[in-house]
Parts: structure tokens; C-alpha cells; sequence
């Protein structure tokens, strides 16, 4: 074994050292040469820091160029890549340290007092810093190290990122990649998606996250393209780079095509040069997608995927884009549905639990076999995602399996009550859970987003979802909300919403 899986692949797709990669937000143009002489540097540093081949490399920094460069350099330096979301407090950053146990932890300059004694105490022997202009501790003395580094050799098998999942029930557990995964996911939606080097993506997303770092920057490498890189999206900046011929392309979460369809320049002549709007990380309300369609005459292309597969489905690049639906298995990739408690496989149509198997599928949980063991059923791994695959194909999502409501007996998916009460004029969004009840098991119960100046009742949403929905369906209660809990990638949080709403049928006969 002589090359670095992913990066030698990475590095045979430059086109040449002076080809844009990245436009910084002050202008600045960061160019692939540049990225290869910044990352040895940086790889250089974790050498000398004490980093060897399979070691974890901890990172909990702001988006910058600097600190997409270090994730290439853990890379060159065999390392196992790290990132951590940037909100996560110093006493949750505590767990992810002990359990992985970096040699290196990179950190935000405001916090380096408390993460030295932190890493002190847990025994992580060095602690750099990046702040978000790209100055700190570890660029600093990364100055001290040639432009040039010999890429560490790493096989397909070797680990290349641990993610870890949000953990809403029990600890958060490590995905662990590797440079297989890596590479076989972001070179599929390469060629699915038809990247090229004369694509220009709008990058605005986090970097800490599969969608930002593993899907949108590995593909944007892997097809010698270039980006507009910036640490956050703003729409109104978005639309003036898109009718300036500046950007072929944008990966977002559903909030970028809400709050991009919130102004008022959004029309197709402003969109005519854009190749490809692509939506994940959450579920995009098909009335979204709808209304993007109608104002720029682009279908957003909505995808499937999570921390521990990178992507699994993707509608079609040519074919149609359905709303409500994740699209087709991605090319060498299986996706079943089976019985929840038999593990059957379940005919077109029905609802079960989507299972996949491919080159994309992770190695398993850091340091949990059993856990690993009981999430994989005949070589598929068993995603939590409860789903159907219609006679098209096309997979559809109707909700997490620990979002399932079980009232009276009968199951209820919320993703279907959702769908009702958001065709109910005056509604923006719902979320459907399922909390305690003393006779049915659980309530089904709606939370509730209202258009501005909207007078929406809970009884007139009641009205409304009667000859809808089966009755063991209808929502027992409806509360209103400003807003619904969300994480940084724009997911509902469910497990709020069931603890703040767990004691409503407390005294319910």
C-alpha cells in the first residue's frame, strides 16, 4: 500500500495548481495549489505534534479556508478526521474527548484557556487554535513547514472521519468512515449529480457535518471544480451571485429555499444560470418545492442520506424530480424495507423500516461492537428511518422509527398527519408526536406553525382533519407555536417537543 486512498484520489482530480478552488468572502481566491500547500503544511504540524497513522484529530472550529484545509491535512497525515458542531458546549465537548481521545484538539482562540485545562485533564496532549480569519496557534506555527508532505499510505479500510450522531436518546455514538466510504459516496454524486471543473458551487454550509464537508467539499475536489465559499448563507447575496453568472450551482438545507423564496428577486431570469439547486439534511415541505418551481423553473433536487452513509438515494438528475420523495438507490447502493419486528422484507408500497448496504455504509459505532452488531440485519444496516419504496422506485420518508406513535394499538406515521395539517390554509409547518396518554399508550398530538395574521383554532384544526384522517390519526391536541425547535442542520428536534408536551393527558380519564 503505497497511496492515500482518498486523498491520492483527490489529488489526481486537480485540473491544474492555478485553477480557482475557493472565493473567500473578502475576495480572496484560494487556489488548488494553495490548498495542496497549506494542508502539507498543516500535515506537517500534526506529524510533529506527535499525530500517527489512525489517530484521532479533534476539531471544533468556525468555518474558514484554513479549516478546510487542516480536515485535507488529517487526511495526508493518516489521521482520523474529527469535526465537531461548533454549538456544542465545552461540557459536551468533554464527552466526544474522552471517548475518542484525540492527540490533537483544535479550538476557537476565546476558549483555549478552558479547553488546555480541559485536554490537561483528560489527557489530550495538544491543544491548537483557528480562530475564524484563519489566525491562531496552529496556523502559526504551521508556517514553520514546507509547502510540500509526503501523504501518509492509507487503504480503503483505513479509518479517514469519525462523526458522531446527535445522540437525542442515550450517548452519541462515533460513525466511523473510512476513506472507502469517503471516497465511493462523493465520486457517485460526482457523476449522479454531473459535477464537472466548470462548476462553480455556492458553499454555505457547515463544515462540521456530512452534507457540508463530505458530500459538498469532497465533490467539489473530486470533480476539479470551484466554490463560493462562505461561513454562512445569506440569501440575498445568494441571488446576486446566481444572476451574476457567478454560481452553477447550490447544496442547502430546506431553509435556504424558504428564505430564498422570501425575495422578492427570485425568478427564473435570476436563476437562468444555475445548473442545480440539491436540498438535504432535512425534509423539504413539497409545497416548498412547488413554489421554487414555479418562481425559477427549477425542480430542487432532494436527497437521502445520514452521519452513518453518507448518501443513499437522490432523485433524478434527468427524470422527474418528485416532491415528498428522497428519488431512486443511489447507483451500487440497496435500499429495503422491511417488518420492524420480524425483519420480513415488506411488499411495494408498505410502510417499514429502510435498511441499505453498499460502498457507502460506515464501518460501525467507535468503540461500541454490540451496538454496531444489533444496527446491521443480513449486511444491511438498519437505519431508524421508517419509509416505503413505491412501484416507480422512489423511496419516500415518513418519519424516524422513534417518531413512530403507537396510540390505542394502532401506529401512526406523523409524516402523514403532518402532510394534512399543513394543507390546512393558514398553516406554515407542523410536527406530529406522539407523548404519554393513560388510555391509548400515547396521544397523537400537533404542533403548530401559523402564517402571520392567520386566526387558526386547535378546533377548527380539528374540522378540518375530520373526514381526512382516520380518527385513531386525528391529533387529540393542537398548540400553536412561533417556531419549531430545530438543530443546526434544520431538523425538527421531536425529543423536545415530547418533553415539553409529556404531562398534557397526565389527568386525562
Amino acid at each position: 500500500m503505497s497511496e492515500n486512498h482518498l486523498f491520492s484520489a483527490i489529488r489526481a482530480a486537480i485540473p491544474s495548481l492555478d485553477k480557482p478552488l475557493a472565493t473567500l468572502a473578502d475576495g480572496r481566491v484560494e487556489t488548488y495549489g494553495d490548498a495542496l500547500a497549506l494542508s502539507a503544511r498543516l500535515a506537517g504540524l500534526l506529524v510533529a505534534r506527535g499525530v500517527k497513522p489512525g489517530d484521532r484529530v479533534a476539531v471544533q472550529v468556525e468555518k474558514s479556508w484554513p479549516a478546510l484545509a487542516l480536515y485535507l491535512a488529517a487526511v495526508r497525515a493518516g489521521a482520523v478526521y474529527l469535526p465537531l458542531n461548533t454549538a456544542y458546549t465545552l461540557n459536551e465537548v468533554e464527552y466526544f474527548l474522552t471517548d475518542a481521545e484525540p492527540t490533537v484538539f483544535v479550538c476557537r482562540p476565546e476558549i483555549e484557556a478552558e479547553a488546555r485545562a480541559l485536554a490537561t485533564r483528560l489527557g489530550v496532549p495538544c491543544v491548537e487554535t483557528l480562530s475564524t480569519d484563519g489566525t491562531g496557534s496552529l496556523t502559526e506555527a504551521a508556517t514553520a513547514f514546507p509547502t510540500t508532505f509526503a501523504d501518509v499510505p492509507r487503504g480503503p479500510e483505513d479509518l479517514g472521519g469519525i462523526l458522531y450522531t446527535s445522540g437525542t436518546t442515550g450517548r452519541a455514538k462515533g460513525a466511523m468512515l473510512t476513506h472507502a466510504n469517503l471516497l465511493s459516496n462523493a465520486q457517485t454524486l460526482k457523476d449522479y449529480w454531473r459535477f464537472t471543473a466548470d462548476d462553480v458551487l455556492l458553499h454555505a454550509l457547515p463544515i462540521f457535518h456530512t452534507h457540508g464537508l463530505f458530500v459538498a467539499s469532497n465533490i467539489i475536489l473530486l470533480s476539479g471544480a470551484s466554490m463560493v465559499f462562505r461561513s454562512k448563507f445569506d440569501p440575498k447575496e445568494a441571488l446576486q451571485l446566481m444572476s451574476e453568472g457567478k454560481v452553477t450551482s447550490l447544496m442547502g438545507v430546506p431553509t435556504f429555499y424558504t428564505r430564498l423564496l422570501d425575495q422578492p428577486g427570485l425568478t427564473r431570469e435570476a436563476t437562468a444560470k444555475m445548473r442545480l439547486f440539491v436540498s438535504g439534511s432535512a425534509p423539504l415541505l413539497a409545497e416548498t418545492h412547488r413554489a421554487f418551481r414555479e418562481r425559477t423553473g427549477h425542480a430542487i433536487l432532494e436527497r437521502y442520506g445520514m452521519t452513518e452513509t453518507g448518501m443513499n438515494t437522490s432523485n433524478p438528475y434527468d427524470g422527474e424530480r418528485i416532491a415528498g420523495t428522497v428519488g431512486l438507490p443511489l447507483p451500487g447502493i440497496n435500499v429495503r424495507v422491511t417488518d420492524p419486528e420480524t425483519g420480513a422484507a415488506l411488499a411495494v408500497g408498505e410502510i417499514g423500516m429502510i435498511e441499505v448496504k453498499g460502498p457507502n455504509v460506515f464501518k460501525g459505532y467507535w468503540r461500541m461492537p454490540e451496538k454496531t452488531a444489533s444496527e446491521f440485519h443480513d449486511g444491511f444496516f438498519i437505519t431508524g428511518d421508517l419509509g416505503k419504496i413505491d412501484e416507480t422506485g422512489y423511496v419516500h420518508i415518513v418519519g424516524r422509527g422513534k417518531d413512530l406513535v403507537i396510540t390505542g394499538g394502532f401506529n401512526v406515521y406523523p409524516k402523514e398527519v403532518e402532510g394534512e395539517i399543513d394543507a390546512i390554509p393558514g398553516v406554515v409547518e407542523s410536527a406530529v408526536i406522539g407523548v404519554p396518554h393513560p388510555d391509548f399508550g400515547e396521544g397523537v398530538t400537533a404542533v403548530v406553525v401559523l402564517e402571520k395574521g392567520a386566526a387558526l383554532t386547535e378546533d377548527a384544526v380539528h374540522k378540518a382533519l375530520e373526514n381526512r384522517l382516520a380518527k385513531f390519526k386525528q391529533p387529540k391536541r393542537v398548540f400553536f407555536v412561533s417556531e419549531l425547535p430545530r438543530n443546526t442542520m434544520g431538523k425538527v428536534q421531536k425529543n423536545v417537543l415530547r418533553d415539553t408536551y409529556k404531562d398534557i393527558y397526565r389527568n386525562v380519564a
